[in-house]
């Protein structure tokens, strides 16, 4: 699906359950066994009675061999009725089966014919059927009928909405079910390794179709205009990966199928034909091809995930699926990333699944690897190795915290699996693939990757099996499993220092942190070394050539880690690049700035340092390179606004207008059509506008006015929507305008850049809630505002987005990232203090700190520095009408 803090022990896991369980009490009369994590607590169930089961993992003595599932939804009343029988093994004598339901009426249960009661678990989300006698290995069914409200949140089966071009609300009804959500529509096995064949059918009124993972067998008249659709039998797969639809959606054919409002069948064409191009270069690359004998693409108005990779049943935003005629090539490189990545998941994570949610990363991290490596093949235009080196800089700068965690860790409650979402097991899980990939030869890693799926087809595995697969394969002098694990089982990545005395070349390495006090980590890696000189770049063997200038090591920073060097190694890079900026790639430009800025944010290195290799970059022309400089400068802007040192945040502006104002007077706001200079333009004009470098905001204001005017005729270039609607939104006036044609549009890339000043939730939809929040905290009034509204409304909005989801991830970071005062530390601590079981345990919470302490330092540490030399800097400026390495104060 496409959207830390220290490993707990073993005693630490059982303080988090017994923090879990909201609703249950505990005794220990009569439990069963001594369980692994629980010993002899039981909790009640909701009638009174002992609940049999005291781990919040099923026991694995009875596990699903085929669930037969009927569904009839009430799209008026919003309810629905289900049942459900599930062929059980047993595979352990026992007296008690055990499985997930959540928020549902059960209305009767039958084991083998005979009804049974059952008893719940609230708190845990299960269910138990307890026999007097024990239950002998073998088959049995087990059938229960159900009632319940479809969800109203974006989990389970839930119901959504939208408006039509005729104002005509449309309802319908769809499925989100990873990681947790099954469970909601039908009881189940609710867990990876509980893998089982699935028959589907759904009763719907007429006016509907309905979806699901396989193709429709047949469709049945019933009573009342009513209708019933049957689906094959599926493949063997995991619950959260189920999915169905009732909706009255039109779809475009060609091998593949893609779905949509019929307000939009215009936009779905891109999508259908980057899908069959993809789906082409995956059957090929994994020598195996799709599985199941359809794919459906499905563009959902109302979906929180980007996308979802349900078998055969692909469910994504309408922003991540649909291609206008008014779309840009920056619009279609997002839609075909996510189409990329939910591809590969139909090899990775639904033919091959993760045995439980600490290995995530084999799900995520590989379809995010196998997203960017596809593209770069079947659409090199796109640019994409950009946006890869970019989403790596930000896994690393995630990862250089306390708060993080290992690619593979412990999980227990599911507060945590919702935790496990984040970049580190997507965009860090890329990243080592990526360096493994480049250490390995011959065609080494397909080899192992195709090993691995030919060998746990329809299976579950742990990161142990992918290693060994690989290592099978290899024919290097390394043990895959004996490198890769230092990757997986540490969290955070090495610091690779660099001492050069002639040719001679010294390497140390240690754990790097932002926050290193009082840290005790010993942690090793083993690191697949490159580098590059002005003679070569090969393999280090740290045998330098006689009379090299200069050593640059993670040649196109293929590496997950950072490098720092002596003095004399950075002098030499930053002089080599004030002579020529081609001595490098741009890859290694833009590694070598993001690296010196995280040194410097860990106290390694001055941050004059840091201006001084800045100051080549009047030279730059490159994106990657150059959006990163934007980046890491704007991040500094910022904390000097929000923290109203106005006067530094007014010299910082005018270093940034000196050393990009050149380019942002140069670009175009006419149509473009090449990725790289679009993203380009969009960070320079989005920068230069905030600013109000080189009058942006009035050339945005023009545009504005002339696309209002036109009655929305007059085309704004796709990339600088965001910039134009921000400036607009500035005034009453432009607001009230973008609000309304939020309310009338249809055009979801327009949509999506015109809500960005708003939290209404009436007026926009609630799951670009996180995003509006990310746009608000960027402006100085707004930041504070955000913070308040979070903590007005933190009960409203953990029942919008669950506890630990990656959009309760986006919001906290949102609007405390930008904190660097006691005031607000002390006022952030106090309020997640104060969430208690609602969210005060969350990983997120501990980065959040984190974040705002390592801001304080940063600020103590450097802003004499930047008073004294951006003031010099200013005089040189006004005196001579140049800047140079002389007006460093």
């Amino acid at each position: 699906m496409v959207a830390g803090g220290v490993v707990l022990v073993l005693v630490a896991s059982m303080l988090m359950v017994f923090y879990f369980l909201l609703g249950c009490t505990f005794t220990t009369a009569g439990c069963q066994k001594p369980n692994s994590t629980m010993d002899s607590i039981c909790p009640i169930s909701t009638n009174g009675k002992l609940f049999p089961w005291a781990e919040l993992r099923l026991p694995p003595s009875v596990q699903p061999v085929h669930y037969s599932i009927s569904l009839h939804p009430n799209l008026t009343l919003m309810t629905f009725q289900g049942s459900v029988s599930i062929l059980v093994q047993v595979l352990h004598e026992t007296k008690n089966i055990v499985l997930h339901s959540s928020d549902m009426n059960i209305i009767k249960a039958t084991f083998e014919g005979k009804e049974v009661h059952f008893l719940e678990c609230k708190p845990w989300q299960q269910i138990a059927f307890k026999f007097p006698e024990d239950l002998k290995k073998g088959q049995y069914v087990l059938n229960i009928n159900y009632t319940a409200n479809l969800s109203s949140n974006f989990d389970g089966f839930y119901n959504s909405s939208y408006v039509d071009t005729n104002g005509i609300k449309r309802v319908l009804a769809a499925t989100q079910f990873e990681p947790l959500a099954a469970r909601k529509a039908f009881p189940c096995f609710d867990e990876p390794a509980f893998k089982s064949t699935f028959t589907i059918k759904m009763t719907r009124e007429s006016k509907y179709i309905s979806l699901s993972n396989m193709p429709k067998v047949k469709t049945t008249d019933l009573k009342n205009g009513l209708q019933e659709d049957e689906f094959e039998k599926s493949v063997k797969m995991s619950t959260y990966l189920v999915a169905f639809i009732v909706a009255d959606f039109i779809s475009v054919s060609n091998n593949v199928s893609v779905y949509a409002v019929p307000d939009k069948k215009e936009e779905v064409q891109y999508a259908l034909d980057t899908a069959c191009k993809l789906l082409k270069f995956y059957n090929t690359f994994f020598v195996k091809h799709y599985p199941l004998s359809k794919l459906d693409l499905v563009a959902i108005p109302d979906f929180l995930a980007g996308a979802m990779e349900n078998w055969g049943l692909i469910t994504f935003r309408e922003t991540t699926l649909l291609v206008g005629s008014n779309s840009s090539s920056i619009d279609k490189q997002l839609v075909t990333s996510v189409i990329a990545h939910e591809l590969a998941h139909q090899w990775f994570g639904n033919l091959v699944t993760m045995r439980w949610w600490n290995d995530l990363w084999l799900n995520e991290g590989f379809a995010t690897y196998m997203q960017y490596m596809s593209i770069e093949t079947v659409f090199p235009s796109l640019d994409i190795d950009t946006e890869f080196l970019n989403v790596r800089f930000k896994a690393l700068a995630k990862d250089a915290l306390n708060s993080s965690h290992p690619l593979s860790t412990v999980v227990s409650t599911p507060e945590q699996v919702e935790e496990m979402f984040d970049s580190v097991s997507y965009e860090k899980g890329a990243s080592i693939l990526l360096m493994l990939n480049a250490t390995l030869t011959d065609g080494e890693f397909p080899k192992g990757v195709i090993e691995y799926l030919q060998k746990y087809n329809l299976s579950n595995t742990e990161s142990e099996d992918l290693w060994n697969s690989l290592s099978q394969v290899s024919k290097q002098n390394l043990s895959v499993s004996e490198m890769m694990n230092t990757w997986t089982v540490h969290k955070g990545f090495p610091l690779v220092t660099v001492k050069r005395s002639g040719t001679q070349v010294t390497l140390t390495q240690e754990h790097f942190l932002l926050n290193a006090e009082n840290s005790t980590d010993d942690s090793l890696w083993h690191i697949p070394l490159t580098y590059v000189t002005d003679k070569c770049s090969v393999l280090t063997t740290l045998n330098l050539p006689d009379q090299v200038k200069w050593l640059k090591f993670n040649f196109r920073s293929d590496g997950f880690y950072i490098v720092h060097y002596d003095e004399e190694g950075w002098k030499d890079l930053i002089d080599a690049l004030k002579e020529d900026v081609n001595v490098l790639t741009c890859k290694d430009r833009a590694a070598l700035i993001n690296n010196i800025f995280a040194l410097s944010r860990s106290g390694k290195v001055s941050f004059r340092q840091v201006l001084n290799l800045m100051d080549y970059m009047r030279n730059e022309t490159e994106t990657a390179p150059l959006t990163e400089a934007l980046f890491q400068l704007g991040q500094i802007y910022r904390l000097l606004d929000k923290r109203s040192e106005l006067n530094l945040a007014s010299r910082m502006t005018s270093y940034i207008e000196d050393h990009f104002g050149s380019l942002m007077e140069r670009e175009s706001w006419d149509l473009e059509t090449s990725v790289s200079k679009m993203t380009l333009r969009s960070a320079l004009l989005e920068m230069a506008c905030s600013l109000n470098i080189h009058n942006c905001t009035t050339q945005a204001k023009h545009l504005f006015d002339q696309w209002f005017t036109s009655n929305k005729t007059s085309q704004i270039p796709s990339d600088l929507m965001r910039t134009v609607f921000k400036v607009a939104a500035q005034t009453d006036e432009g607001w009230g305008k973008l609000l309304d044609v939020y309310k009338h549009s249809i055009n979801d890339p327009e949509k999506r850049k015109t809500l960005e000043k708003s939290l209404d939730g009436s007026e926009i939809q609630t799951q670009e809630f996180p995003l509006v929040m990310k746009t608000i905290c960027k402006n100085f009034a707004g930041y504070l505002y955000a913070w308040d509204f979070v903590k007005e409304n933190w009960d409203k909005i953990t029942q919008k987005f669950p506890v630990g989801s990656f959009a309760i991830q986006s919001i906290i970071m949102s609007a405390t990232s930008q904190f660097s005062t006691k005031t607000h530390l002390v006022e952030a601590q106090n309020f997640f203090t104060s969430l208690g079981t609602k969210g005060s345990q969350m990983r997120i919470v501990q980065e959040a700190i984190e974040t705002i302490q390592l801001n304080m330092r940063w600020m103590e540490n450097n802003l004499n520095t930047l008073q004294s030399w951006l003031l010099g800097l200013l005089r040189k400026r006004y005196d001579c009408n140049c800047l140079n390495s002389s007006g460093y104060g």
